[in-house]
Parts: structure tokens; C-alpha cells; sequence
């Protein structure tokens, strides 16, 4: 059998006994040997593996042969690992909406935390976030978000003191950032609207405001704040501690998507912090919107990595399920889904790795992002719609997986810039006229 490749089952494994024995195998992260014992002995309800396909890891357009050897095996083992132990334990926690701290350190273990800084190649870090989202898209976004907006913005524009204090922790994935931009009231007009405050009072800034939709706001130990400085009216970034007073957060509930991140509606009343906790290089929202940019680029290979989730499960269901004496796979409506699905993957991890080769040469603009992030994830719909559709009654169930995937695709489609505000950027770009209000 291919490296890393594992069928989806018929029936969920992230249901009664087998989740029981992989929430105990979870938290007890100190036995590897404790850990491969309890995912092993689920007994009668272990699910028996359907036959290898042909092309099992669906890449007919080799695009992981693009990276070099040293950085093919790494991504082979770190594939393998995510397709055997964090895809089939996620749904239960997706379907409790809880945080799976026990994953959290094994992907740490894998290298996860520090991909903005281990030294590899875009397309490399880009095909990590694909088999990510391959395998929890709630986990790829997590992964994503850790790694271009809280490490890129430190180690980018924190000073030297802030990167000795954070870094180490942060690429182990033994600690966690937030980043709080959205509020409550601005969204897409959050540049010009942004209305939470910042005021320098002595050695300390003061900050005051809400924010929302803040990812990992409830767990992370940190979160960088975009204030407006009332002194001035720039917007800056801060790194306000969660441990201080005045922080409070409350994580917002029953989401459709995304159920294993912890979003959080954040609230900031007069939250003193040392005037060191600015970041010297996050004094204007011009340097937010770089690293915007990379972060909408990131959202175009999590688009690429759910389309191919939606086909490894919808053709290993196809193959399993049996309708008028004969498999699924078989029927010619059937496999005319699974060719548009595996079309559609394909189309988005060649424009996504099209991106990486520009943005290692430095060209990268917001229209190039705008236009990946907006189109992998319009066809991660339409993906996702089929692979629900191929599968009847059950692709609305989680333990099926195509559920799930169906919620996530309408998270990918919304944020980070919605589908239309991309849209509108991409059209400005081409016209040099702005439809924007």
C-alpha cells in the first residue's frame, strides 16, 4: 500500500468505542507504545481496509515530485501521520466542537508549529497545509493561521526580546497565539473602520475595544491586537497576554464549520500592558496587510486540500457501497462526480503551486492571493456539494466524513476575505476601476 494512504471506512471510527479508545490514546502522549495500543485494540468495531486504488494519494499531476528528495520524504511521513492518526480521531472532537490539546503536541512533534521558519521551500509549506486540511480542516486552519500570522509576525516584525520570549514555545506548538483583527462591527472594512483603541499612558498602552471571530481566542496565551493609537490614528499591533486584566474571552458556539477552533468573541476594557509589548515593526496597517496577503494565499491550499478530502472519501465510498448488486463506482453518473471532484482538486493544487513558484521569486501581490483564495474555494464547494450528493443520506452524517467536509468548505468560502470582496479585488486589479464602496 502507498505511504500514508488510508481508505475511508463505511462507517465513522470517530463513533463509541473507537472514540473512546482514541481520546485515551490522545491524551496519554507520553507512550508512543500506549498510543498505537489503543488506536489497534478497538476491536470487532476496527473497520477492515478497502483494496488500494489506482493513483491512492490522487496526484496525477506529480506536483509533490516538484520538491526535492529531502523534502518529498518529510512530506510522505508527515502525510502519513496525518491520514492515520489525526484524520479519523478528529470528528469527534468536530462533532463536540472541543480542542484536541493532545493533537495539538504531535503536530508540534512533526514539525508544524515552525514551518514560517524551518527553512523550506513554499511549495513544501504549501503542500503541508494541503494534507492538513486533507485530514481536519478545523487543524489546517489552526496550522495556518499559527504559522503566518502569529510566527511570520513576530519573527518578522517583533523585536528581539519579543521573538527570545515567544518563538521557541510558539514553533514547538507548546504555546499559542491569537490574531485579533475582526470586530464585531467591521469585517471586510476593518482597515478603515477598525475602532478598537490604543492610548500610551507612561510605560504602559491601554487598550480598550471588542473583537470577534478571533481564532484559538479562548486557548492561546496570547493574542496580537490590532489598536488604533488615538495619539496618532495608526493602527498597530500589540501582544496582549490572556492572562491580563481586563481580557476576557468567550468562544463562540454551534459554527456549521470549523468546530474544532476555538473562535472567540474577545472583549479588551482597559488592558494595561508594558509599552515593550508593541511590535516595532507593526506600526501601520500596511505591514497587517502583507501578511494578509500570505495569509489569503495560505486559505487557496487549504481549498486545495479539502477537494482532495472530498474525493479520498468519495471514491473510497464508492467503492465500499453496493446499490442494484454492484459497487457505486461502477455507475456512470457516479464516476463523472468523482473525475469533476479530482478535476477540480487537481485545477486548485496547480494554480496553488504556480503561486508558491512566484512567491518565492518575490512577486506575489494581493491580487494573485486574492484570485487563489477566491477560486480554490468557490470549486471546494462545488466539490464538497458533489461528494455529498454522490453519497446519499449518509454524506449529511460526520461519522461519514462528507458532512463535516460539507460544513468546513462554507468557512473556507467566508473567511479571510469573503469569495465577493476577493472577487471585487481581483476585478479592481484587471479594470483599475474599484467597485468597493
Amino acid at each position: 500500500m502507498t505511504k500514508g494512504y488510508v481508505p475511508v471506512q463505511p462507517q465513522g471510527r470517530a463513533s463509541g468505542p473507537v472514540a473512546r479508545a482514541e481520546k485515551t490514546a490522545e491524551t496519554n502522549t507520553e507512550s508512543d507504545t500506549a498510543v498505537k495500543t489503543a488506536e489497534t485494540n478497538t476491536g470487532s468495531n476496527a473497520a477492515v481496509a478497502a483494496p488500494q486504488p489506482p493513483f491512492p494519494d490522487a496526484d496525477l499531476m506529480y506536483i509533490v515530485d516538484l520538491l526535492p528528495p529531502d523534502e518529498q520524504l518529510r512530506y510522505q511521513e508527515v502525510r502519513e501521520f496525518l491520514q492515520s492518526r489525526i484524520r479519523a480521531a478528529s470528528i469527534d472532537y468536530w462533532n463536540r466542537e472541543e480542542f484536541p490539546f493532545g493533537l495539538l503536541a504531535e503536530l508540534g512533534k512533526y514539525g508544524l508549529g515552525g514551518l514560517q521558519t524551518d527553512g523550506t521551500s513554499k511549495l513544501f509549506k504549501g503542500l503541508m497545509y494541503v494534507e492538513v486540511a486533507r485530514a481536519d480542516v478545523s487543524l489546517s486552519a489552526l496550522v495556518g493561521i499559527h504559522n503566518e500570522l502569529i510566527v511570520g509576525m513576530i519573527d518578522e516584525l517583533g523585536s528581539a526580546e519579543q521573538k527570545a520570549r515567544w518563538l521557541p514555545g510558539l514553533t514547538a506548538f507548546t504555546q499559542l497565539g491569537a490574531f485579533a483583527l475582526t470586530e464585531p462591527d467591521h469585517g471586510s472594512d476593518i482597515a478603515g473602520g477598525l475602532e478598537t483603541t490604543a492610548r500610551l499612558d507612561g510605560d504602559e498602552w491601554v487598550i480598550n475595544g471588542a473583537k470577534r471571530w478571533i481564532g484559538a481566542g479562548t486557548i492561546a496565551d496570547f493574542a496580537l491586537v490590532w489598536a488604533r493609537d488615538v495619539a496618532d490614528q495608526h493602527i498597530k499591533g500589540f501582544i496582549v497576554e490572556t492572562d491580563r486584566p481586563g481580557y476576557t474571552a468567550t468562544k463562540i458556539a454551534n459554527k456549521i464549520g470549523l468546530r474544532i477552533m476555538q473562535n472567540a468573541d474577545i472583549v479588551l476594557d482597559e488592558v494595561r500592558i508594558p509599552a515593550a509589548n508593541l511590535l516595532p515593526g507593526a506600526t501601520s496597517f500596511s505591514k497587517a496587510n502583507e501578511l494578509l496577503r500570505d495569509s489569503r494565499a495560505w486559505v487557496g491550499w487549504q481549498g486545495a486540500g479539502i477537494q482532495l478530502a472530498a474525493f479520498d472519501v468519495a471514491r473510497a465510498y464508492s467503492l465500499q457501497r453496493r446499490q442494484f448488486g454492484k459497487e457505486l463506482a461502477r455507475f456512470q453518473l457516479i464516476q463523472q462526480q468523482l473525475a469533476e471532484i479530482l478535476g477540480n482538486a487537481t485545477a486548485s493544487l496547480a494554480l496553488m503551486a504556480q503561486l508558491a513558484r512566484i512567491q518565492e521569486e518575490g512577486k506575489l501581490e494581493m491580487v494573485q492571493a486574492a484570485m487563489a483564495k477566491a477560486t480554490t474555494t468557490r470549486l471546494a464547494r462545488a466539490s464538497v456539494a458533489m461528494g455529498r450528493s454522490l453519497m446519499g443520506g449518509n454524506g449529511i452524517s460526520s461519522d461519514y466524513e462528507m458532512g463535516k467536509l460539507f460544513g468546513d468548505a462554507e468557512i473556507l468560502y467566508t473567511y479571510e476575505g469573503s469569495y465577493e470582496i476577493n472577487s471585487l479585488i481581483v476585478a479592481r486589479a484587471v479594470t483599475g476601476k474599484s467597485a468597493f464602496v
